[in-house]
């Protein structure tokens, strides 16, 4: 009987994470997104892993250049600044660069964006 209560438990137990598990973000759905550089962000006190690093605040921008709702902080592999068009990738991508080797970063700026286009149309030109 003891075994049953158990099993019951750990039914209910894998339901819930499933559920909690289904949700998916809107900013880290996908492992590379465009994005525009919205802000920075300041830590006089973090990680020491972390010294070094740029943050920027960065919002993630649609396929027709629109902006979406939500922010990524991005550490900066490239030198991007305010207002710029950057690609970032995140989840474990976000810590192959030189920048951010073996460092707890989750997403990181790795381009700056000169032009897309989608179906043959122009999107954005910088």
């Amino acid at each position: 009987m003891v075994i049953g209560n158990r099993l019951s438990v750990i039914g209910k137990i894998t339901d819930y994470c499933s559920r909690i598990t289904d949700y998916r973000s809107p900013i880290t759905d996908h492992k590379m997104f465009l994005g525009k550089v919205v802000g920075t962000l300041v830590s006089t006190q973090k990680e020491s892993s972390l010294d070094g690093l740029k943050f920027l605040v960065v919002r993630r921008l649609t396929a027709e250049n629109e902006e979406e709702s939500g922010y990524v902080i991005a550490a900066d592999a490239v030198g991007a600044g305010l207002d710029e068009v950057v690609m970032v990738a995140t989840g474990s991508s976000a810590r192959q660069t030189k920048f951010t080797d073996k460092r707890p970063c989750d997403a990181v700026i790795m381009a700056i964006v000169d032009s897309w286009e989608v179906g043959g149309e122009e999107k954005y030109r910088k």
